[in-house]
């Protein structure tokens, strides 16, 4: 649809162009293999291509050209289906900053999509088989074992300890069971 409003537009310059021109000496009018080849050979000078650009830049002529919403549903999945398509995207992903960018900026709708997931019934089922997987419990045993995760865990349980809300806390339920304490010594006295 573009292509063809581009062409349209590069057409009417054309012949707006050369209607002043004088005509052949025979009178005969240009065929149309002459005039596609006289609007291709104008659209590659630079004059041409400032041209168009000129036109397209024109707010009237942005409104006037619709982008068609089924055209491009069906250009993008021909790009994300094709050999080529595929190609592309696996050496965009290489890219991290590429990468980064998406993932940002797709952040939202994962969280909104896992969220949906980890309520469905189906999903539930899917991820404790996974999880139930024999090959599965031996590398999460393993990564339970390793050095860095006791690291990490070690430095959550200080962390956790230094809060001044976990502290809070403890200190409640000390309290509680010595006050429980008290009262159990004082029954059996």
């Amino acid at each position: 649809m573009g292509r063809a409003l581009l062409l349209l537009y590069a057409l009417i310059f054309v012949f707006s162009s050369s209607g002043c021109a004088p005509q052949e000496a025979e009178g005969s009018e240009m065929d149309y293999d002459q005039t596609k080849k006289m609007v291709v050979d104008i659209l590659k000078t630079d004059d041409g291509k400032a041209a168009l650009k000129q036109v397209l830049k024109d707010d009237e002529v942005k409104k006037e050209i619709v982008i068609d919403e089924k055209l491009i549903k069906e250009t993008i999945q021909d790009t994300l289906s094709s050999e080529k398509g595929s190609k592309f995207w696996t050496e965009a992903f290489k890219d991290p900053k590429f990468a980064k960018t998406l993932a940002t900026s797709l952040q939202d709708e994962h969280e909104e999509i896992i969220k949906k997931l980890m309520k469905d019934p189906e999903y539930q089922q899917m991820l404790m088989d996974v999880l139930k997987n024999p090959e599965m419990e031996k590398e999460v045993t393993k990564l339970l074992k390793s050095k860095e995760y006791r690291k990490h865990l070690q430095t959550v349980i200080t962390e956790t300890f230094e809060s001044p809300t976990y502290k809070g806390k403890v200190q409640e339920m000390i309290d509680k069971a010595v006050k429980e304490a008290e009262a159990e010594e004082k029954k059996e006295e």
